[in-house]
């Protein structure tokens, strides 16, 4: 028997680019939230270090822009 053959109009899968921006996007998600990560303060003992600015302004301002460009990796159509 012979195997259909795939017609790119009906194709549902997501283009090679748009799964490559997809990957990226999500190592840009994963390197904000890496970023937010430390020590946190115990019981006895304070950290100041959990108000630095790579944990809370560097790191979610990354993530952020990871799912920000999230949206056109899904959404990008290329040239016909």
């Amino acid at each position: 028997m012979d195997k259909p053959q795939s017609n790119p109009e009906t194709d549902k899968s997501l283009p090679r680019r748009n799964r490559i921006m997809i990957v990226c996007a999500l190592l840009i998600i994963v390197l904000g939230f890496v970023l937010m990560l430390g020590e946190p303060s115990g019981a006895t003992e304070y950290n100041p270090d959990i108000f630095s600015f790579r944990r809370v302004t560097l790191g979610p301002m990354i993530s952020l822009a990871g799912f920000v460009f999230m949206i056109p990796a899904i959404l990008w159509r290329g040239k016909k």
